[in-house]
Protein backbone atom coordinates (compact mmCIF):
# COMPACT_ATOMS: atom_id res chain seq x y z
CA UNK A 1 0.00 0.00 0.00
CA UNK A 2 1.10 3.42 -0.76
CA UNK A 3 2.40 5.87 1.96
CA UNK A 4 1.41 8.92 0.12
CA UNK A 5 -0.87 9.81 -3.03
CA UNK A 6 0.68 11.31 -6.76
CA UNK A 7 -1.40 13.97 -7.56
CA UNK A 8 -4.47 13.05 -9.75
CA UNK A 9 -7.49 14.73 -11.01
CA UNK A 10 -10.58 13.18 -11.44
CA UNK A 11 -12.58 13.02 -14.84
CA UNK A 12 -15.57 14.81 -13.59
CA UNK A 13 -13.61 18.33 -13.39
CA UNK A 14 -10.04 18.55 -14.30
CA UNK A 15 -10.13 21.89 -12.15
CA UNK A 16 -9.67 19.42 -9.03
CA UNK A 17 -6.37 18.33 -8.33
CA UNK A 18 -5.88 15.65 -5.38
CA UNK A 19 -2.49 15.25 -3.39
CA UNK A 20 -1.62 14.26 -0.08
CA UNK A 21 0.69 17.23 2.38
CA UNK A 22 2.32 16.29 5.78
CA UNK A 23 -0.39 18.63 7.38
CA UNK A 24 -1.92 17.76 11.16
CA UNK A 25 -5.85 16.88 10.35
CA UNK A 26 -7.50 14.40 11.54
CA UNK A 27 -11.58 13.10 11.60
CA UNK A 28 -11.57 13.18 15.10
CA UNK A 29 -11.63 15.66 16.87
CA UNK A 30 -14.24 14.66 18.98
CA UNK A 31 -12.14 12.57 20.97
CA UNK A 32 -10.79 15.94 22.78
CA UNK A 33 -14.38 16.36 23.87
CA UNK A 34 -14.89 13.17 25.50
CA UNK A 35 -10.95 13.34 27.31
CA UNK A 36 -12.81 16.65 28.75
CA UNK A 37 -15.27 14.63 29.93
CA UNK A 38 -13.06 12.03 31.53
CA UNK A 39 -10.61 13.89 32.66
CA UNK A 40 -13.74 16.07 34.65
CA UNK A 41 -14.52 12.37 35.99
CA UNK A 42 -11.62 11.83 37.38
CA UNK A 43 -11.85 7.79 36.30
CA UNK A 44 -9.21 7.29 34.58
CA UNK A 45 -7.02 8.22 37.70
CA UNK A 46 -9.84 6.32 39.60
CA UNK A 47 -8.60 3.34 37.84
CA UNK A 48 -5.10 3.66 37.57
CA UNK A 49 -4.60 3.79 41.30
CA UNK A 50 -6.18 0.48 42.15
CA UNK A 51 -5.42 -1.42 39.28
CA UNK A 52 -1.69 -3.67 38.59
CA UNK A 53 0.69 -2.90 36.30
CA UNK A 54 3.46 -5.68 36.60
CA UNK A 55 5.61 -4.39 33.42
CA UNK A 56 8.88 -3.41 33.79
CA UNK A 57 8.48 -0.06 34.26
CA UNK A 58 12.23 1.33 32.33
CA UNK A 59 10.12 -1.08 29.35
CA UNK A 60 7.24 1.21 29.46
CA UNK A 61 6.55 3.47 26.48
CA UNK A 62 2.97 4.06 27.21
CA UNK A 63 1.64 4.23 30.78
CA UNK A 64 -1.68 3.02 32.05
CA UNK A 65 -3.73 5.71 31.74
CA UNK A 66 -2.60 6.41 28.45
CA UNK A 67 -3.85 2.90 27.42
CA UNK A 68 -6.86 2.82 28.99
CA UNK A 69 -7.77 6.22 27.64
CA UNK A 70 -6.42 5.13 23.76
CA UNK A 71 -9.05 2.21 24.55
CA UNK A 72 -11.58 4.15 25.14
CA UNK A 73 -11.48 6.75 22.69
CA UNK A 74 -11.35 4.17 19.95
CA UNK A 75 -14.56 2.12 21.08
CA UNK A 76 -16.16 5.67 21.47
CA UNK A 77 -14.83 6.78 18.23
CA UNK A 78 -16.12 3.98 16.20
CA UNK A 79 -12.50 1.96 15.42
CA UNK A 80 -13.70 -1.23 17.14
CA UNK A 81 -10.66 -3.09 16.19
CA UNK A 82 -7.05 -2.81 17.64
CA UNK A 83 -5.49 -2.99 14.33
CA UNK A 84 -6.98 0.08 13.44
CA UNK A 85 -4.71 1.97 16.19
CA UNK A 86 -2.04 1.09 13.98
CA UNK A 87 -3.39 3.31 11.18
CA UNK A 88 -4.62 6.21 13.29
CA UNK A 89 -0.94 6.09 14.66
CA UNK A 90 -0.60 9.72 14.07
CA UNK A 91 -3.62 11.01 14.25
CA UNK A 92 -3.12 14.47 16.10
CA UNK A 93 -6.39 14.82 17.85
CA UNK A 94 -5.96 10.81 19.31
CA UNK A 95 -2.53 11.91 20.32
CA UNK A 96 -3.67 14.38 22.16
CA UNK A 97 -6.35 13.01 23.62
CA UNK A 98 -5.40 9.70 24.78
CA UNK A 99 -1.69 11.32 26.32
CA UNK A 100 -0.83 11.80 29.86
CA UNK A 101 1.65 14.55 28.60
CA UNK A 102 0.83 18.43 28.05
CA UNK A 103 2.18 20.73 25.75
CA UNK A 104 3.10 19.84 22.31
CA UNK A 105 4.89 16.81 23.63
CA UNK A 106 2.02 13.85 22.37
CA UNK A 107 2.82 15.48 18.78
CA UNK A 108 6.59 14.70 19.24
CA UNK A 109 8.27 12.13 16.58
CA UNK A 110 7.57 8.46 18.22
CA UNK A 111 5.32 9.69 20.40
CA UNK A 112 2.04 7.96 18.51
CA UNK A 113 -0.96 5.99 19.77
CA UNK A 114 0.04 2.47 21.52
CA UNK A 115 0.29 -0.22 18.55
CA UNK A 116 -1.81 -2.87 18.40
CA UNK A 117 0.39 -5.52 20.03
CA UNK A 118 0.88 -2.98 22.83
CA UNK A 119 -2.92 -2.83 23.16
CA UNK A 120 -3.47 -6.59 23.26
CA UNK A 121 -0.82 -7.08 25.71
CA UNK A 122 -2.92 -4.30 27.81
CA UNK A 123 -5.98 -6.06 27.21
CA UNK A 124 -4.28 -9.37 29.36
CA UNK A 125 -3.19 -7.10 31.50
CA UNK A 126 -6.87 -5.74 32.81
CA UNK A 127 -8.19 -8.62 32.20
CA UNK A 128 -6.53 -10.29 35.69
CA UNK A 129 -8.71 -10.57 37.80
CA UNK A 130 -8.01 -7.78 40.25
CA UNK A 131 -8.09 -5.21 37.69
CA UNK A 132 -11.02 -6.66 35.70
CA UNK A 133 -13.03 -6.05 39.21
CA UNK A 134 -11.07 -2.46 39.02
CA UNK A 135 -12.73 -1.73 35.60
CA UNK A 136 -16.07 -3.40 36.33
CA UNK A 137 -16.60 -1.08 38.85
CA UNK A 138 -15.45 1.75 36.94
CA UNK A 139 -18.84 1.80 34.82
CA UNK A 140 -20.99 1.99 37.75
CA UNK A 141 -18.47 4.84 39.16
CA UNK A 142 -18.99 6.69 36.10
CA UNK A 143 -22.39 6.39 35.83
CA UNK A 144 -22.96 8.22 39.48
CA UNK A 145 -20.24 10.64 38.28
CA UNK A 146 -22.24 11.68 35.36
CA UNK A 147 -25.38 11.73 37.29
CA UNK A 148 -24.17 13.76 39.93
CA UNK A 149 -22.47 16.22 37.46
CA UNK A 150 -25.31 16.98 36.12
CA UNK A 151 -27.48 17.62 39.13
CA UNK A 152 -25.28 19.55 40.56
CA UNK A 153 -23.16 17.73 42.88
CA UNK A 154 -26.37 16.28 44.61
CA UNK A 155 -27.13 12.10 44.26
CA UNK A 156 -30.52 10.83 42.85
CA UNK A 157 -33.21 9.81 45.69
CA UNK A 158 -34.35 6.71 43.78
CA UNK A 159 -33.67 4.91 40.66
CA UNK A 160 -34.98 1.96 38.79
CA UNK A 161 -32.56 -1.03 37.43
CA UNK A 162 -33.19 -2.73 34.30
CA UNK A 163 -31.11 -6.05 33.81
CA UNK A 164 -31.27 -8.13 30.82
CA UNK A 165 -29.50 -10.42 28.56
CA UNK A 166 -27.94 -8.71 25.27
CA UNK A 167 -26.80 -11.71 22.54
CA UNK A 168 -23.74 -10.62 20.71
CA UNK A 169 -23.01 -12.62 17.63
CA UNK A 170 -19.92 -13.21 17.19
CA UNK A 171 -17.51 -15.03 14.08
CA UNK A 172 -14.78 -17.57 14.68
CA UNK A 173 -14.54 -20.08 17.49
CA UNK A 174 -13.43 -18.25 19.97
CA UNK A 175 -13.53 -19.10 24.06
CA UNK A 176 -17.26 -20.07 25.39
CA UNK A 177 -18.71 -18.55 22.26
CA UNK A 178 -21.46 -21.25 21.55
CA UNK A 179 -24.16 -21.56 18.96
CA UNK A 180 -27.63 -20.52 20.13
CA UNK A 181 -30.53 -22.17 18.84
CA UNK A 182 -33.03 -19.52 20.07
CA UNK A 183 -31.16 -16.51 18.20
CA UNK A 184 -30.07 -18.94 15.43
CA UNK A 185 -26.49 -17.33 15.78
CA UNK A 186 -22.99 -18.22 17.65
CA UNK A 187 -23.15 -15.89 20.12
CA UNK A 188 -22.02 -14.61 23.56
CA UNK A 189 -24.42 -14.10 25.81
CA UNK A 190 -23.92 -11.41 28.37
CA UNK A 191 -25.85 -10.22 31.16
CA UNK A 192 -26.45 -5.89 31.20
CA UNK A 193 -28.06 -3.84 33.90
CA UNK A 194 -29.28 0.07 33.06
CA UNK A 195 -30.66 2.88 35.09
CA UNK A 196 -34.13 2.91 33.60
CA UNK A 197 -34.75 6.80 34.17
CA UNK A 198 -31.17 7.90 33.16
CA UNK A 199 -30.05 4.72 30.81
CA UNK A 200 -26.33 4.81 32.28
CA UNK A 201 -25.28 1.31 31.70
CA UNK A 202 -23.69 -0.18 35.35
CA UNK A 203 -22.65 -3.88 34.67
CA UNK A 204 -21.84 -6.19 31.84
CA UNK A 205 -21.24 -9.89 32.19
CA UNK A 206 -19.89 -11.91 29.65
CA UNK A 207 -21.77 -15.32 29.32
CA UNK A 208 -21.28 -18.71 27.20
CA UNK A 209 -23.23 -18.52 24.50
CA UNK A 210 -25.41 -21.18 25.60
CA UNK A 211 -26.63 -20.91 29.23
CA UNK A 212 -30.18 -19.38 29.89
CA UNK A 213 -31.15 -16.08 30.43
CA UNK A 214 -31.73 -16.52 33.85
CA UNK A 215 -28.01 -18.09 34.24
CA UNK A 216 -25.62 -16.80 36.59
CA UNK A 217 -28.24 -13.36 37.27
CA UNK A 218 -29.09 -14.68 41.35
CA UNK A 219 -25.64 -12.94 41.92
CA UNK A 220 -25.22 -10.97 39.27
CA UNK A 221 -28.45 -8.61 39.83
CA UNK A 222 -27.57 -8.85 44.28
CA UNK A 223 -24.22 -7.56 43.60
CA UNK A 224 -24.65 -4.95 41.30
CA UNK A 225 -28.13 -3.84 43.23
CA UNK A 226 -25.91 -3.56 46.60
CA UNK A 227 -22.52 -1.70 44.53
CA UNK A 228 -25.34 0.98 42.61
CA UNK A 229 -27.06 1.16 46.71
CA UNK A 230 -23.76 1.90 47.95
CA UNK A 231 -22.48 4.30 45.20
CA UNK A 232 -25.39 5.90 43.15
CA UNK A 233 -28.49 5.93 45.90
CA UNK A 234 -31.51 4.26 46.79
CA UNK A 235 -32.30 1.36 44.31
CA UNK A 236 -36.52 2.15 44.24
CA UNK A 237 -37.04 -1.01 42.08
CA UNK A 238 -35.58 -3.58 40.00
CA UNK A 239 -36.99 -4.91 36.21
CA UNK A 240 -36.53 -8.44 34.83
CA UNK A 241 -37.85 -10.74 32.06
CA UNK A 242 -39.32 -13.91 32.02
CA UNK A 243 -36.19 -16.01 32.73
CA UNK A 244 -35.15 -14.10 35.87
CA UNK A 245 -38.01 -14.50 38.74
CA UNK A 246 -36.28 -17.20 40.53
CA UNK A 247 -37.12 -18.18 44.52
CA UNK A 248 -33.53 -16.82 45.77
CA UNK A 249 -33.63 -13.35 43.42
CA UNK A 250 -37.16 -12.45 44.56
CA UNK A 251 -36.58 -13.32 48.27
CA UNK A 252 -33.14 -11.20 48.19
CA UNK A 253 -34.54 -8.21 46.49
CA UNK A 254 -37.42 -8.51 49.11
CA UNK A 255 -35.09 -8.67 52.13
CA UNK A 256 -32.96 -5.98 50.92
CA UNK A 257 -35.75 -3.96 51.06
CA UNK A 258 -36.33 -3.53 46.85
CA UNK A 259 -39.49 -3.78 44.91
CA UNK A 260 -39.71 -6.02 41.78
CA UNK A 261 -41.58 -6.31 38.78
CA UNK A 262 -40.96 -8.86 35.89
CA UNK A 263 -42.48 -10.80 33.08
CA UNK A 264 -43.79 -14.39 34.87
CA UNK A 265 -43.79 -18.19 32.39
CA UNK A 266 -46.57 -19.58 31.76
CA UNK A 267 -47.15 -23.10 33.18
CA UNK A 268 -49.94 -25.17 34.24
CA UNK A 269 -50.85 -23.98 37.02
CA UNK A 270 -50.77 -20.47 35.85
CA UNK A 271 -52.97 -20.99 33.41
CA UNK A 272 -55.60 -22.77 35.44
CA UNK A 273 -56.00 -20.08 37.07
CA UNK A 274 -56.18 -17.72 33.96
CA UNK A 275 -58.65 -19.53 32.27
CA UNK A 276 -61.75 -18.35 33.48
CA UNK A 277 -60.88 -14.91 32.31
CA UNK A 278 -60.17 -16.16 29.05
CA UNK A 279 -63.38 -15.82 27.24
CA UNK A 280 -64.68 -13.03 25.08
CA UNK A 281 -67.38 -10.96 26.41
CA UNK A 282 -70.83 -11.86 24.26
CA UNK A 283 -71.49 -9.29 21.56
CA UNK A 284 -69.48 -7.77 18.45
CA UNK A 285 -65.84 -7.13 18.76
CA UNK A 286 -64.94 -3.43 18.54
CA UNK A 287 -62.53 -2.12 15.68
CA UNK A 288 -59.96 -1.49 18.35
CA UNK A 289 -57.91 -4.40 20.42
CA UNK A 290 -59.27 -4.57 24.16
CA UNK A 291 -57.21 -5.61 26.95
CA UNK A 292 -58.41 -6.87 30.92
CA UNK A 293 -56.44 -6.80 33.78
CA UNK A 294 -56.85 -9.07 36.89
CA UNK A 295 -55.44 -10.10 40.26
CA UNK A 296 -54.25 -13.06 41.24
CA UNK A 297 -52.46 -14.19 44.08
CA UNK A 298 -50.05 -17.54 43.10
CA UNK A 299 -47.33 -19.38 44.93
CA UNK A 300 -44.71 -21.62 42.70
CA UNK A 301 -43.36 -24.30 44.51
CA UNK A 302 -40.08 -23.27 45.02
CA UNK A 303 -41.30 -20.13 46.67
CA UNK A 304 -41.77 -19.36 50.35
CA UNK A 305 -45.13 -17.36 50.06
CA UNK A 306 -47.75 -16.68 48.00
CA UNK A 307 -47.42 -13.21 45.80
CA UNK A 308 -49.26 -11.06 43.83
CA UNK A 309 -49.31 -11.63 39.90
CA UNK A 310 -51.14 -9.65 37.53
CA UNK A 311 -52.88 -11.53 34.64
CA UNK A 312 -52.58 -9.81 31.28
CA UNK A 313 -55.18 -10.48 28.37
CA UNK A 314 -55.24 -8.77 25.40
CA UNK A 315 -57.58 -9.38 21.97
CA UNK A 316 -54.98 -9.38 19.18
CA UNK A 317 -56.67 -7.97 15.45
CA UNK A 318 -57.36 -11.29 13.61
CA UNK A 319 -56.88 -13.82 16.09
CA UNK A 320 -59.50 -15.76 17.35
CA UNK A 321 -58.32 -16.73 21.19
CA UNK A 322 -57.33 -14.01 23.49
CA UNK A 323 -53.94 -13.80 24.10
CA UNK A 324 -52.53 -13.29 27.97
CA UNK A 325 -49.21 -13.33 29.90
CA UNK A 326 -48.35 -13.04 33.67
CA UNK A 327 -46.21 -9.99 35.72
CA UNK A 328 -45.32 -10.99 39.20
CA UNK A 329 -44.50 -7.97 41.92
CA UNK A 330 -43.47 -7.20 45.31
CA UNK A 331 -45.90 -3.83 45.53
CA UNK A 332 -49.66 -4.18 46.84
CA UNK A 333 -52.62 -2.93 44.98
CA UNK A 334 -52.62 0.14 47.47
CA UNK A 335 -49.04 1.21 46.37
CA UNK A 336 -49.30 0.44 42.62
CA UNK A 337 -52.58 -0.15 40.81
CA UNK A 338 -52.18 -3.05 38.14
CA UNK A 339 -52.57 -0.54 35.35
CA UNK A 340 -49.62 1.17 36.78
CA UNK A 341 -47.47 -1.89 37.08
CA UNK A 342 -47.99 -2.60 33.53
CA UNK A 343 -47.30 0.64 32.43
CA UNK A 344 -44.24 0.71 34.32
CA UNK A 345 -43.18 -2.75 33.08
CA UNK A 346 -43.82 -1.47 29.52
CA UNK A 347 -40.86 1.38 30.29
CA UNK A 348 -38.52 -1.73 29.64
CA UNK A 349 -38.62 -0.73 26.24
CA UNK A 350 -36.28 2.81 26.93
CA UNK A 351 -33.52 -0.38 28.37
CA UNK A 352 -33.95 -2.25 25.42
CA UNK A 353 -33.14 0.77 23.14
CA UNK A 354 -30.14 1.45 24.95
CA UNK A 355 -29.07 -1.94 24.82
CA UNK A 356 -29.15 -1.95 21.55
CA UNK A 357 -27.16 1.11 21.02
CA UNK A 358 -24.84 -0.45 23.27
CA UNK A 359 -24.76 -3.18 20.41
CA UNK A 360 -25.07 -1.71 17.11
CA UNK A 361 -23.27 1.73 17.95
CA UNK A 362 -20.20 0.61 20.21
CA UNK A 363 -20.33 -3.06 18.45
CA UNK A 364 -18.11 -4.64 21.18
CA UNK A 365 -15.17 -6.59 18.83
CA UNK A 366 -15.31 -9.87 20.83
CA UNK A 367 -12.62 -11.96 19.15
CA UNK A 368 -9.78 -12.89 21.70
CA UNK A 369 -8.66 -16.17 21.27
CA UNK A 370 -6.38 -18.23 23.28
CA UNK A 371 -3.10 -17.98 21.70
CA UNK A 372 0.66 -17.77 23.55
CA UNK A 373 2.75 -14.89 22.88
CA UNK A 374 4.98 -15.25 19.76
CA UNK A 375 6.98 -12.36 19.47
CA UNK A 376 8.38 -9.75 21.53
CA UNK A 377 9.53 -6.54 20.40
CA UNK A 378 10.16 -8.04 16.76
CA UNK A 379 11.48 -10.61 18.07
CA UNK A 380 10.50 -14.40 18.29
CA UNK A 381 10.13 -15.56 21.66
CA UNK A 382 12.10 -19.01 23.24
CA UNK A 383 10.29 -19.57 26.58
CA UNK A 384 6.84 -20.99 26.70
CA UNK A 385 4.55 -18.97 27.41
CA UNK A 386 1.14 -18.83 28.90
CA UNK A 387 -1.99 -18.63 26.66
CA UNK A 388 -3.68 -15.89 27.30
CA UNK A 389 -7.39 -15.99 29.00
CA UNK A 390 -9.24 -15.02 25.98
CA UNK A 391 -12.67 -14.99 27.59
CA UNK A 392 -11.81 -12.75 29.99
CA UNK A 393 -10.01 -10.75 27.76
CA UNK A 394 -13.32 -10.47 25.88
CA UNK A 395 -15.00 -9.88 28.96
CA UNK A 396 -12.44 -6.51 28.98
CA UNK A 397 -13.15 -5.58 25.63
CA UNK A 398 -17.12 -5.46 26.40
CA UNK A 399 -16.81 -3.50 29.75
CA UNK A 400 -14.30 -0.56 27.78
CA UNK A 401 -17.58 -0.51 25.64
CA UNK A 402 -19.83 0.34 28.33
CA UNK A 403 -16.83 2.65 29.54
CA UNK A 404 -17.04 4.20 26.05
CA UNK A 405 -20.86 4.26 26.20
CA UNK A 406 -21.04 6.24 29.24
CA UNK A 407 -18.93 8.93 28.08
CA UNK A 408 -20.56 9.05 24.94
CA UNK A 409 -24.39 8.92 26.88
CA UNK A 410 -22.70 11.94 29.26
CA UNK A 411 -21.93 13.89 26.21
CA UNK A 412 -25.49 13.27 24.17
CA UNK A 413 -27.41 14.40 27.20
CA UNK A 414 -25.51 17.87 27.25
CA UNK A 415 -26.05 17.96 23.44
CA UNK A 416 -29.84 17.17 24.00
CA UNK A 417 -29.95 20.16 26.77
CA UNK A 418 -28.16 22.13 24.22
CA UNK A 419 -30.40 21.43 21.59
CA UNK A 420 -33.93 20.41 23.13
CA UNK A 421 -34.37 17.63 20.59
CA UNK A 422 -33.45 13.65 21.29
CA UNK A 423 -30.33 12.73 19.85
CA UNK A 424 -29.02 8.76 19.55
CA UNK A 425 -25.35 7.77 19.92
CA UNK A 426 -25.22 7.51 15.99
CA UNK A 427 -26.34 10.99 15.23
CA UNK A 428 -23.57 12.13 18.10
CA UNK A 429 -20.75 10.59 16.66
CA UNK A 430 -21.46 11.22 13.00
CA UNK A 431 -22.70 15.24 13.58
CA UNK A 432 -20.24 15.70 16.51
CA UNK A 433 -17.51 13.75 16.77
CA UNK A 434 -16.25 12.55 13.52
CA UNK A 435 -16.05 15.69 11.62
CA UNK A 436 -12.93 17.29 9.63
CA UNK A 437 -10.71 19.45 11.67
CA UNK A 438 -7.22 21.07 11.22
CA UNK A 439 -4.79 21.28 13.88
CA UNK A 440 -1.64 24.10 13.67
CA UNK A 441 0.97 25.20 15.94
CA UNK A 442 2.13 28.22 16.41
CA UNK A 443 4.62 29.54 18.70
CA UNK A 444 3.99 26.58 21.45
CA UNK A 445 0.50 27.08 21.10
CA UNK A 446 -1.76 25.07 19.35
CA UNK A 447 -5.45 25.21 17.53
CA UNK A 448 -7.80 22.87 16.51
CA UNK A 449 -9.67 24.72 13.64
CA UNK A 450 -13.35 22.34 13.14
CA UNK A 451 -14.58 22.32 9.81
CA UNK A 452 -18.09 24.82 9.17
CA UNK A 453 -20.49 21.58 9.50
CA UNK A 454 -19.54 20.88 13.22
CA UNK A 455 -18.85 23.84 14.55
CA UNK A 456 -22.50 25.04 15.37
CA UNK A 457 -22.34 21.84 17.65
CA UNK A 458 -19.68 22.01 18.96
CA UNK A 459 -21.08 25.63 20.07
CA UNK A 460 -23.58 24.22 21.88
CA UNK A 461 -22.33 21.53 23.72
CA UNK A 462 -19.28 22.71 24.88
CA UNK A 463 -20.25 24.89 27.37
CA UNK A 464 -22.66 22.25 28.79
CA UNK A 465 -19.93 20.10 28.87
CA UNK A 466 -18.04 22.72 31.02
CA UNK A 467 -20.91 23.39 33.05
CA UNK A 468 -21.23 20.16 34.73
CA UNK A 469 -20.14 19.76 38.39
CA UNK A 470 -17.89 17.26 38.75
CA UNK A 471 -17.16 15.99 41.85
CA UNK A 472 -15.26 12.53 41.27
CA UNK A 473 -16.06 9.03 41.64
Amino acid sequence: MGETLQPVSPRFNRSLSILTRADRLTGDPGAILLREILEGSGIVDWMTARMVDRRRQEDVTHDLASLLRTSVLLAAQGWRDQDDADALRHDPALRLASSSSAGLTPLADGAGLASQPTLSRFTAMIAAPANLAVLREAILEMAGCGIRAERGGERARHLTLDVDSAPIEVHGHQPKAEWNGHYAARIYHPLITSIAETGDMLDARLRPGNVGTSDGALDVILDVVDRAQQSLCEVAMVRIDAGFPSAALLAGLEARGIDYVSRLRANAALDRMAAPFLKRPPGRRPTEPRMWLHELLYQADSWDRPRRVILVVKEREGDLLLDRFFLVTSRDWTRQTRHEVLEHDRERGKAEGHMGELKDVLAPALSSTNRAKSHWRGRTTTSSTPAVNAFACNEVRLLISCLAYEIMHIARRAMTRASGTGWSLRRLRERVLRAGARLTVSARRMTLALSTAATPFWAAIWPQITALHWGGP
